[in-house]
């Protein structure tokens, strides 16, 4: 079963920033990996479910031009507006994944240490919203910890795993770090076939 929603009621009610996003340097590294992982300079349009405090939120938006940050849980989505009150191109939402998602189409979407809340037919459905809202050569990030919870459902290589069977994707580049798995894919075009890489984009091949 997906793990239920007062688990993260408990921890929010705790402390303000559960998993301390803001001051590990375990964080900070990840996402640094994450940021430079991304085949892209910029993103017309994001999408960031499970958007906790928004400490990745603020530094995916220097990378996009409108940037949607969500959550489910009130006090996360009222620290993540905080933190991001100064950037005009961010808007935090509260939303419960995969019931409720934008009706906007994205080229950018960035599910990070989410789907491993998930059971298999949530995930599923997860899955399949976003690649419903990712466009044609959009760009799908997934980033997970590998080590088992008791609260998640399964670990990083098997959330990784899952993704890559989704036949409307394809896997750009995967990090297998001791700690964390991180996947960049994209959506296929609409013919089927594999998006340009980055050096394909620029004529380096």
């Amino acid at each position: 079963m997906s793990t239920p929603p007062g688990y993260f009621d408990t921890l929010y009610g705790a402390s303000a920033d559960p998993w301390d996003l803001a001051g590990r340097w375990y964080e900070q590294r990840k996402y640094a990996v994450t940021l430079a992982s991304l085949p892209r300079r910029r993103y017309r349009a994001g999408f960031e479910p499970g958007c906790s405090v928004g400490v990745l939120t603020r530094q995916l938006a220097a990378r996009c031009d409108r940037l949607i940050a969500a959550d489910r849980v009130p006090s996360a989505v009222d620290n993540a507006a905080a933190r991001t009150r100064d950037l005009p191109n961010v808007e935090v939402r509260r939303l419960t994944v995969p019931e409720q998602w934008p009706e906007d189409t994205f080229d950018l979407i960035v599910l990070s240490e989410l789907l491993y809340y998930f059971d298999d037919e949530q995930l599923r459905a997860t899955l399949d919203r976003a690649v419903t809202g990712l466009e044609p050569g959009g760009t799908l990030v997934t980033v997970h910890w590998n080590h088992p919870v008791p609260e998640h459902v399964r670990t990083g290589p098997e959330v990784a795993t899952a993704v890559a069977a989704t036949p409307e994707l394809c896997l750009l580049s995967e990090v297998r770090d001791t700690d964390f798995t991180l996947q960049i894919l994209m959506r296929r075009n609409d013919d089927g076939s594999a998006p340009r890489s980055p050096a394909q984009q620029e004529g380096l091949v």
